[in-house]
Protein backbone atom coordinates (compact mmCIF):
# COMPACT_ATOMS: atom_id res chain seq x y z
CA UNK A 1 0.00 0.00 0.00
CA UNK A 2 2.80 2.41 0.86
CA UNK A 3 4.55 1.84 -2.47
CA UNK A 4 1.39 2.39 -4.54
CA UNK A 5 0.41 5.49 -2.56
CA UNK A 6 3.90 6.90 -2.84
CA UNK A 7 3.92 6.28 -6.59
CA UNK A 8 0.55 8.00 -7.01
CA UNK A 9 1.77 11.01 -5.05
CA UNK A 10 4.97 11.21 -7.05
CA UNK A 11 3.10 11.01 -10.34
CA UNK A 12 0.71 13.74 -9.20
CA UNK A 13 3.65 15.97 -8.34
CA UNK A 14 5.35 15.11 -11.60
CA UNK A 15 2.33 16.09 -13.67
CA UNK A 16 1.94 19.44 -11.95
CA UNK A 17 5.51 20.73 -11.91
CA UNK A 18 6.18 23.48 -14.43
CA UNK A 19 8.09 22.75 -17.62
CA UNK A 20 11.74 23.66 -17.89
CA UNK A 21 13.80 20.58 -18.68
CA UNK A 22 16.69 20.99 -21.13
CA UNK A 23 15.56 17.97 -23.15
CA UNK A 24 12.21 19.50 -24.10
CA UNK A 25 10.01 18.63 -27.06
CA UNK A 26 8.38 20.47 -29.91
CA UNK A 27 5.05 18.68 -29.72
CA UNK A 28 3.43 15.52 -28.43
CA UNK A 29 2.27 12.90 -30.89
CA UNK A 30 -1.21 13.19 -32.33
CA UNK A 31 -3.64 10.81 -30.68
CA UNK A 32 -4.83 9.71 -34.13
CA UNK A 33 -1.38 8.61 -35.35
CA UNK A 34 0.55 5.93 -33.54
CA UNK A 35 4.29 6.17 -34.12
CA UNK A 36 6.48 3.35 -35.31
CA UNK A 37 8.92 2.30 -32.59
CA UNK A 38 12.46 1.17 -33.36
CA UNK A 39 13.97 -0.07 -30.11
CA UNK A 40 17.67 -0.89 -30.37
CA UNK A 41 19.67 -2.65 -27.65
CA UNK A 42 23.44 -2.93 -27.97
CA UNK A 43 25.14 -5.66 -26.00
CA UNK A 44 27.92 -4.84 -23.50
CA UNK A 45 28.58 -1.41 -25.03
CA UNK A 46 30.92 0.57 -22.78
CA UNK A 47 30.48 4.21 -21.85
CA UNK A 48 33.65 5.25 -23.67
CA UNK A 49 33.32 2.94 -26.65
CA UNK A 50 31.37 5.58 -28.59
CA UNK A 51 32.19 8.84 -30.28
CA UNK A 52 29.78 11.06 -28.37
CA UNK A 53 31.64 10.17 -25.19
CA UNK A 54 34.96 10.84 -26.94
CA UNK A 55 35.74 7.14 -27.02
CA UNK A 56 37.85 5.05 -29.40
CA UNK A 57 34.97 3.80 -31.59
CA UNK A 58 33.96 5.52 -34.81
CA UNK A 59 30.22 6.13 -34.44
CA UNK A 60 29.19 8.99 -36.77
CA UNK A 61 25.61 7.75 -37.25
CA UNK A 62 24.96 7.29 -33.54
CA UNK A 63 26.66 10.61 -32.78
CA UNK A 64 24.27 12.36 -35.19
CA UNK A 65 21.21 10.74 -33.63
CA UNK A 66 22.41 11.81 -30.18
CA UNK A 67 23.16 15.33 -31.37
CA UNK A 68 19.72 15.71 -32.97
CA UNK A 69 17.82 13.83 -30.27
CA UNK A 70 17.70 13.53 -26.50
CA UNK A 71 20.82 12.17 -24.89
CA UNK A 72 19.78 10.11 -21.88
CA UNK A 73 22.72 10.97 -19.69
CA UNK A 74 21.71 8.98 -16.60
CA UNK A 75 20.03 5.94 -18.09
CA UNK A 76 20.31 2.98 -15.72
CA UNK A 77 20.00 -0.71 -16.46
CA UNK A 78 20.88 -3.96 -14.70
CA UNK A 79 24.56 -5.01 -14.55
CA UNK A 80 24.06 -7.99 -16.89
CA UNK A 81 21.97 -8.90 -19.91
CA UNK A 82 18.95 -11.11 -19.07
CA UNK A 83 17.84 -8.86 -16.17
CA UNK A 84 17.92 -5.69 -18.31
CA UNK A 85 15.94 -7.34 -21.10
CA UNK A 86 13.41 -8.52 -18.54
CA UNK A 87 13.09 -4.96 -17.24
CA UNK A 88 12.59 -3.53 -20.74
CA UNK A 89 9.96 -6.06 -21.75
CA UNK A 90 7.99 -6.12 -18.47
CA UNK A 91 8.40 -2.67 -16.93
CA UNK A 92 9.33 -4.50 -13.71
CA UNK A 93 12.55 -5.13 -11.86
CA UNK A 94 13.75 -8.65 -12.74
CA UNK A 95 13.81 -9.88 -9.14
CA UNK A 96 10.01 -9.68 -9.14
CA UNK A 97 10.06 -12.89 -11.21
CA UNK A 98 12.55 -14.82 -9.10
CA UNK A 99 16.29 -15.17 -8.52
CA UNK A 100 16.83 -16.87 -11.90
CA UNK A 101 16.00 -13.55 -13.61
CA UNK A 102 18.83 -11.73 -11.80
CA UNK A 103 21.62 -13.35 -13.80
CA UNK A 104 22.39 -14.30 -17.41
CA UNK A 105 20.32 -17.43 -17.90
CA UNK A 106 18.86 -19.78 -20.48
CA UNK A 107 15.78 -20.30 -18.33
CA UNK A 108 12.49 -18.57 -19.06
CA UNK A 109 12.78 -15.22 -17.31
CA UNK A 110 9.09 -14.30 -17.07
CA UNK A 111 6.04 -16.48 -16.36
CA UNK A 112 3.78 -17.49 -19.26
CA UNK A 113 1.12 -14.87 -19.82
CA UNK A 114 3.26 -11.95 -18.65
CA UNK A 115 2.09 -8.79 -20.39
CA UNK A 116 5.11 -7.40 -22.22
CA UNK A 117 5.80 -4.30 -24.21
CA UNK A 118 5.34 -6.41 -27.34
CA UNK A 119 2.01 -7.94 -26.33
CA UNK A 120 0.69 -4.56 -25.20
CA UNK A 121 1.64 -2.93 -28.49
CA UNK A 122 0.18 -5.86 -30.40
CA UNK A 123 -3.13 -5.28 -28.61
CA UNK A 124 -2.97 -1.69 -29.90
CA UNK A 125 -2.74 -2.82 -33.52
CA UNK A 126 1.06 -2.89 -33.84
CA UNK A 127 2.97 -5.37 -35.96
CA UNK A 128 5.66 -6.67 -33.63
CA UNK A 129 9.06 -8.00 -34.68
CA UNK A 130 12.08 -9.20 -32.70
CA UNK A 131 15.49 -9.32 -34.39
CA UNK A 132 18.70 -10.59 -32.79
CA UNK A 133 19.33 -11.76 -29.25
CA UNK A 134 16.43 -12.88 -27.05
CA UNK A 135 18.04 -14.29 -23.86
CA UNK A 136 14.75 -14.45 -21.97
CA UNK A 137 14.32 -18.19 -22.46
CA UNK A 138 16.47 -20.37 -24.72
CA UNK A 139 13.96 -23.08 -25.56
CA UNK A 140 11.69 -22.41 -28.58
CA UNK A 141 8.55 -22.51 -26.45
CA UNK A 142 10.02 -19.72 -24.31
CA UNK A 143 10.88 -17.54 -27.30
CA UNK A 144 9.68 -14.09 -28.40
CA UNK A 145 6.48 -15.34 -30.03
CA UNK A 146 5.30 -16.61 -26.63
CA UNK A 147 5.54 -13.04 -25.33
CA UNK A 148 3.81 -10.91 -27.92
CA UNK A 149 5.96 -10.88 -31.04
CA UNK A 150 4.42 -11.73 -34.41
CA UNK A 151 7.79 -12.80 -35.77
CA UNK A 152 11.26 -13.40 -34.37
CA UNK A 153 14.73 -14.04 -35.78
CA UNK A 154 18.22 -14.51 -34.38
CA UNK A 155 19.32 -16.36 -31.26
CA UNK A 156 17.14 -17.64 -28.46
CA UNK A 157 20.20 -17.67 -26.19
CA UNK A 158 22.45 -14.80 -25.19
CA UNK A 159 25.45 -14.05 -27.34
CA UNK A 160 26.66 -16.15 -30.26
CA UNK A 161 29.78 -16.36 -32.36
CA UNK A 162 29.47 -13.73 -35.12
CA UNK A 163 30.54 -16.25 -37.79
CA UNK A 164 29.17 -19.62 -36.66
CA UNK A 165 26.11 -18.06 -34.98
CA UNK A 166 26.45 -20.73 -32.30
CA UNK A 167 26.22 -20.44 -28.52
CA UNK A 168 28.45 -22.32 -26.06
CA UNK A 169 28.81 -26.10 -26.24
CA UNK A 170 25.91 -27.84 -24.60
CA UNK A 171 22.15 -28.18 -25.00
CA UNK A 172 21.72 -24.65 -26.38
CA UNK A 173 24.64 -24.63 -28.86
CA UNK A 174 22.28 -24.54 -31.85
CA UNK A 175 20.21 -21.43 -31.29
CA UNK A 176 19.83 -19.57 -34.60
CA UNK A 177 16.14 -19.54 -35.45
CA UNK A 178 13.28 -17.97 -37.32
CA UNK A 179 9.94 -17.88 -35.51
CA UNK A 180 11.20 -20.45 -33.01
CA UNK A 181 12.40 -23.00 -35.58
CA UNK A 182 16.14 -23.67 -35.56
CA UNK A 183 17.93 -23.50 -38.91
CA UNK A 184 21.33 -22.85 -40.48
CA UNK A 185 22.41 -20.03 -42.77
CA UNK A 186 25.62 -18.32 -43.77
CA UNK A 187 26.72 -14.82 -42.86
CA UNK A 188 27.86 -12.51 -40.10
CA UNK A 189 25.39 -12.30 -37.21
CA UNK A 190 25.32 -8.50 -37.00
CA UNK A 191 24.81 -8.18 -40.75
CA UNK A 192 22.03 -10.77 -40.75
CA UNK A 193 20.19 -9.21 -37.81
CA UNK A 194 20.40 -5.76 -39.38
CA UNK A 195 19.15 -7.05 -42.73
CA UNK A 196 16.14 -8.63 -41.02
CA UNK A 197 15.32 -5.37 -39.23
CA UNK A 198 15.62 -3.40 -42.47
CA UNK A 199 13.29 -5.85 -44.19
CA UNK A 200 10.70 -5.31 -41.49
CA UNK A 201 11.10 -1.54 -41.70
CA UNK A 202 10.70 -1.59 -45.47
CA UNK A 203 7.52 -3.68 -45.27
CA UNK A 204 5.96 -0.42 -44.07
CA UNK A 205 3.19 -2.17 -42.11
CA UNK A 206 2.56 0.75 -39.77
CA UNK A 207 2.28 0.97 -36.91
CA UNK A 208 5.16 -1.36 -36.16
CA UNK A 209 7.44 -2.19 -33.24
CA UNK A 210 10.84 -3.48 -34.29
CA UNK A 211 12.97 -4.63 -31.36
CA UNK A 212 16.58 -5.01 -32.52
CA UNK A 213 18.76 -6.65 -29.89
CA UNK A 214 22.22 -6.79 -31.43
CA UNK A 215 24.81 -9.34 -30.36
CA UNK A 216 27.38 -6.59 -30.92
CA UNK A 217 29.54 -5.84 -29.06
CA UNK A 218 29.39 -8.89 -26.78
CA UNK A 219 32.11 -11.50 -26.96
CA UNK A 220 33.07 -13.18 -29.30
CA UNK A 221 34.27 -9.80 -30.56
CA UNK A 222 34.88 -9.57 -34.30
CA UNK A 223 33.61 -7.82 -37.42
CA UNK A 224 34.16 -7.94 -41.20
CA UNK A 225 37.45 -6.54 -42.50
CA UNK A 226 35.81 -3.46 -44.01
CA UNK A 227 35.22 -2.14 -40.50
CA UNK A 228 38.75 -2.92 -39.36
CA UNK A 229 40.09 -0.87 -42.25
CA UNK A 230 38.45 2.21 -40.73
CA UNK A 231 41.23 2.12 -38.09
CA UNK A 232 44.24 1.64 -40.36
CA UNK A 233 47.29 3.24 -38.74
CA UNK A 234 45.67 3.47 -35.29
CA UNK A 235 47.76 2.02 -32.47
CA UNK A 236 45.63 0.94 -29.53
CA UNK A 237 48.36 -0.95 -27.65
CA UNK A 238 51.98 -2.03 -28.11
CA UNK A 239 51.18 -5.64 -27.22
CA UNK A 240 50.13 -7.43 -30.47
CA UNK A 241 47.38 -9.48 -28.81
CA UNK A 242 45.88 -6.40 -27.15
CA UNK A 243 46.22 -4.38 -30.35
CA UNK A 244 44.30 -7.06 -32.26
CA UNK A 245 41.71 -7.33 -29.48
CA UNK A 246 41.00 -3.59 -29.38
CA UNK A 247 40.97 -3.40 -33.19
CA UNK A 248 38.30 -6.11 -33.33
CA UNK A 249 36.30 -4.28 -30.68
CA UNK A 250 36.58 -0.92 -32.45
CA UNK A 251 35.53 -2.56 -35.71
CA UNK A 252 32.50 -4.15 -34.07
CA UNK A 253 31.48 -0.78 -32.63
CA UNK A 254 31.81 0.77 -36.09
CA UNK A 255 29.76 -2.06 -37.61
CA UNK A 256 27.00 -1.52 -35.04
CA UNK A 257 27.01 2.17 -35.87
CA UNK A 258 26.86 1.51 -39.62
CA UNK A 259 23.84 -0.76 -39.21
CA UNK A 260 21.97 1.88 -37.22
CA UNK A 261 22.80 4.32 -39.98
CA UNK A 262 21.23 1.92 -42.48
CA UNK A 263 18.07 1.80 -40.37
CA UNK A 264 17.77 5.57 -40.59
CA UNK A 265 18.34 5.46 -44.35
CA UNK A 266 15.60 2.83 -44.72
CA UNK A 267 13.21 4.99 -42.70
CA UNK A 268 13.96 8.01 -44.86
CA UNK A 269 13.72 6.04 -48.11
CA UNK A 270 10.27 4.72 -47.16
CA UNK A 271 8.97 8.05 -45.84
CA UNK A 272 8.64 6.84 -42.25
CA UNK A 273 11.35 8.84 -40.50
CA UNK A 274 9.12 11.54 -39.04
CA UNK A 275 6.72 9.00 -37.61
CA UNK A 276 9.31 6.76 -35.99
CA UNK A 277 10.61 6.98 -32.44
CA UNK A 278 14.12 5.53 -32.17
CA UNK A 279 15.30 4.39 -28.74
CA UNK A 280 18.86 3.19 -28.21
CA UNK A 281 20.44 1.69 -25.11
CA UNK A 282 22.97 -0.88 -24.02
CA UNK A 283 21.95 -3.75 -21.76
CA UNK A 284 24.83 -3.05 -19.36
CA UNK A 285 28.26 -1.47 -19.28
CA UNK A 286 31.28 -2.82 -21.12
CA UNK A 287 33.72 -5.45 -19.93
CA UNK A 288 37.38 -4.58 -20.11
CA UNK A 289 38.85 -8.04 -20.91
CA UNK A 290 37.47 -11.56 -21.17
CA UNK A 291 37.88 -15.06 -22.54
CA UNK A 292 35.86 -16.44 -25.42
CA UNK A 293 34.06 -19.70 -24.65
CA UNK A 294 31.64 -19.71 -27.57
CA UNK A 295 31.73 -22.20 -30.44
CA UNK A 296 33.95 -20.67 -33.11
CA UNK A 297 37.48 -19.44 -33.79
CA UNK A 298 37.40 -15.81 -32.63
CA UNK A 299 40.31 -15.11 -30.22
CA UNK A 300 40.00 -13.94 -26.62
CA UNK A 301 39.67 -10.22 -25.85
CA UNK A 302 42.46 -9.09 -23.48
CA UNK A 303 41.77 -5.41 -24.32
CA UNK A 304 38.12 -4.90 -24.93
CA UNK A 305 35.71 -2.20 -23.76
CA UNK A 306 36.14 1.11 -21.89
CA UNK A 307 33.84 2.69 -19.30
CA UNK A 308 36.11 5.55 -18.19
CA UNK A 309 35.63 7.91 -16.50
CA UNK A 310 32.90 5.87 -14.86
CA UNK A 311 34.01 3.38 -12.24
CA UNK A 312 33.50 -0.34 -12.74
CA UNK A 313 32.27 -2.55 -15.54
CA UNK A 314 29.72 -5.20 -16.48
CA UNK A 315 28.61 -7.42 -13.58
CA UNK A 316 29.31 -4.64 -11.08
CA UNK A 317 27.00 -2.14 -9.37
CA UNK A 318 29.26 0.84 -9.92
CA UNK A 319 28.19 3.35 -12.58
CA UNK A 320 30.35 1.72 -15.25
CA UNK A 321 28.26 -1.43 -14.96
CA UNK A 322 24.76 0.06 -14.84
CA UNK A 323 24.81 3.56 -16.41
CA UNK A 324 24.89 3.18 -20.17
CA UNK A 325 24.98 4.90 -23.54
CA UNK A 326 21.38 5.76 -24.42
CA UNK A 327 19.26 8.23 -26.38
CA UNK A 328 15.83 8.82 -27.89
CA UNK A 329 15.31 10.43 -31.30
CA UNK A 330 12.11 11.49 -33.04
CA UNK A 331 12.41 14.37 -35.56
CA UNK A 332 9.82 17.08 -35.13
CA UNK A 333 8.62 15.68 -31.82
CA UNK A 334 11.59 15.37 -29.47
CA UNK A 335 13.81 18.44 -29.45
CA UNK A 336 17.55 18.08 -29.12
CA UNK A 337 18.94 18.24 -25.62
CA UNK A 338 20.39 16.30 -22.71
CA UNK A 339 18.02 14.57 -20.28
CA UNK A 340 19.95 14.46 -17.03
CA UNK A 341 17.27 13.05 -14.74
CA UNK A 342 17.96 9.44 -13.68
CA UNK A 343 15.74 6.88 -15.36
CA UNK A 344 15.80 3.10 -15.65
CA UNK A 345 15.05 0.49 -18.31
CA UNK A 346 11.79 -0.32 -16.48
CA UNK A 347 10.49 3.12 -17.52
CA UNK A 348 10.22 2.27 -21.20
CA UNK A 349 7.11 0.10 -21.05
CA UNK A 350 5.05 2.67 -19.08
CA UNK A 351 6.42 5.48 -21.25
CA UNK A 352 5.68 3.84 -24.59
CA UNK A 353 2.37 2.56 -23.27
CA UNK A 354 1.32 6.11 -22.44
CA UNK A 355 2.55 7.37 -25.80
CA UNK A 356 0.35 4.98 -27.78
CA UNK A 357 -2.65 5.17 -25.45
CA UNK A 358 -2.30 1.72 -23.93
CA UNK A 359 -4.38 1.20 -20.80
CA UNK A 360 -3.85 -2.18 -19.11
CA UNK A 361 -6.98 -4.02 -18.05
CA UNK A 362 -5.42 -4.82 -14.69
CA UNK A 363 -2.54 -3.58 -12.56
CA UNK A 364 0.72 -4.74 -14.15
CA UNK A 365 2.67 -3.71 -11.05
CA UNK A 366 5.10 -1.64 -13.06
CA UNK A 367 8.18 -0.47 -11.22
CA UNK A 368 8.79 2.04 -13.99
CA UNK A 369 7.35 5.50 -14.47
CA UNK A 370 5.94 7.20 -17.54
CA UNK A 371 8.76 9.54 -18.57
CA UNK A 372 7.03 10.99 -21.63
CA UNK A 373 5.84 14.23 -19.94
CA UNK A 374 9.42 14.89 -18.82
CA UNK A 375 11.03 13.89 -22.12
CA UNK A 376 8.67 16.20 -23.98
CA UNK A 377 9.28 19.08 -21.57
CA UNK A 378 5.68 19.25 -20.35
CA UNK A 379 6.90 18.79 -16.79
CA UNK A 380 10.25 19.06 -15.09
CA UNK A 381 11.37 15.61 -14.05
CA UNK A 382 13.22 16.62 -10.88
CA UNK A 383 11.55 14.53 -8.21
CA UNK A 384 12.84 12.02 -5.66
CA UNK A 385 12.55 8.61 -7.27
CA UNK A 386 14.17 5.37 -6.12
CA UNK A 387 16.00 3.30 -8.72
CA UNK A 388 16.67 -0.25 -7.59
CA UNK A 389 19.34 -2.49 -9.12
CA UNK A 390 19.70 -6.05 -7.90
CA UNK A 391 22.06 -8.83 -8.89
CA UNK A 392 23.12 -12.12 -7.39
CA UNK A 393 25.38 -11.14 -4.52
CA UNK A 394 24.56 -7.45 -4.31
CA UNK A 395 22.04 -4.61 -4.48
CA UNK A 396 22.09 -0.89 -5.11
CA UNK A 397 19.63 1.99 -4.83
CA UNK A 398 19.83 5.45 -6.32
CA UNK A 399 17.59 8.03 -4.68
CA UNK A 400 18.02 11.69 -5.52
CA UNK A 401 21.71 12.57 -5.47
CA UNK A 402 22.65 9.50 -3.47
CA UNK A 403 23.54 5.90 -4.24
CA UNK A 404 24.02 3.00 -1.83
CA UNK A 405 25.76 -0.25 -2.80
CA UNK A 406 25.48 -3.35 -0.60
CA UNK A 407 27.39 -6.47 -1.64
CA UNK A 408 27.60 -9.64 0.40
CA UNK A 409 29.24 -9.23 3.78
CA UNK A 410 31.20 -6.15 2.78
CA UNK A 411 30.47 -2.80 4.36
CA UNK A 412 27.96 -0.71 2.38
CA UNK A 413 29.28 2.04 0.15
CA UNK A 414 27.61 5.43 -0.17
CA UNK A 415 28.24 7.95 -2.94
CA UNK A 416 26.87 11.37 -3.81
CA UNK A 417 26.56 10.78 -7.54
CA UNK A 418 25.95 14.42 -8.38
CA UNK A 419 29.06 15.65 -6.55
CA UNK A 420 31.09 12.51 -7.20
CA UNK A 421 29.86 10.87 -10.44
CA UNK A 422 32.94 8.66 -10.68
CA UNK A 423 32.41 7.17 -7.20
CA UNK A 424 35.81 8.03 -5.78
CA UNK A 425 34.66 9.00 -2.29
CA UNK A 426 32.78 6.53 -0.09
CA UNK A 427 30.80 8.59 2.42
CA UNK A 428 29.25 5.72 4.36
CA UNK A 429 31.23 6.50 7.51
CA UNK A 430 30.45 10.23 7.60
CA UNK A 431 26.81 10.04 6.37
CA UNK A 432 25.44 7.33 8.64
CA UNK A 433 21.90 8.72 8.60
CA UNK A 434 21.86 8.71 4.80
CA UNK A 435 23.06 5.08 4.77
CA UNK A 436 20.20 4.17 7.10
CA UNK A 437 17.68 6.04 4.95
CA UNK A 438 18.77 4.40 1.70
CA UNK A 439 19.06 1.00 3.29
CA UNK A 440 15.41 1.24 4.34
CA UNK A 441 14.49 2.03 0.73
CA UNK A 442 16.56 -0.94 -0.39
CA UNK A 443 14.83 -3.29 2.05
CA UNK A 444 11.40 -2.17 0.80
CA UNK A 445 12.42 -3.03 -2.74
CA UNK A 446 13.95 -6.35 -1.77
CA UNK A 447 10.74 -7.30 0.01
CA UNK A 448 8.92 -7.21 -3.34
CA UNK A 449 11.34 -9.65 -5.00
CA UNK A 450 10.47 -13.33 -5.30
CA UNK A 451 12.89 -15.49 -3.34
CA UNK A 452 12.43 -18.84 -5.10
CA UNK A 453 12.63 -19.90 -8.71
CA UNK A 454 9.31 -21.06 -10.25
CA UNK A 455 8.89 -24.78 -9.72
CA UNK A 456 8.20 -25.48 -13.41
CA UNK A 457 11.75 -24.37 -14.25
CA UNK A 458 13.45 -26.79 -11.88
CA UNK A 459 15.49 -29.37 -13.76
CA UNK A 460 16.10 -27.42 -16.94
CA UNK A 461 19.75 -26.70 -17.85
CA UNK A 462 20.74 -23.12 -17.22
Amino acid sequence: MFVQSHRSLVLLILMTVAAGNKGSALAQTSSSTKPNILFIVADDLGWSDVGWHRGFGKTPHLDKLVREGIELDQHYVQPVCTPTRTAIMSGRYPGRFGPHALAPSNLRAMPPGTVTMASALKSMGYHTYQCGKWHLGSRPEWGPMAFGFDHSYGTLTGAADPWTRKYRKGPYEETWHRDGKLFQEQGNATELVAAEAIRRIEEHRSPWFVYVAFHAVHTPVDAPDEFKRLYEGVTFHQDPAKQDSRLRMAAMVAQLDAKVGQFVTALERTGQRKNTLIIFTSDNGGIESLKNDYVGEVPDSPLNSENDPLRGQKSQLYEGGIRVCAFANWPGTLAAGKFETPMHAVDWFPTIGHLVGYQPSNDLHWDGFNQWPALTGKVQAAFPRTIYVAMKGGHAVRHGDWKLIVTGKKNPQLFNIVADPYEQHDLSKSEVAKVTELNELLLRQQAMDVEKMPVDLVGYPR
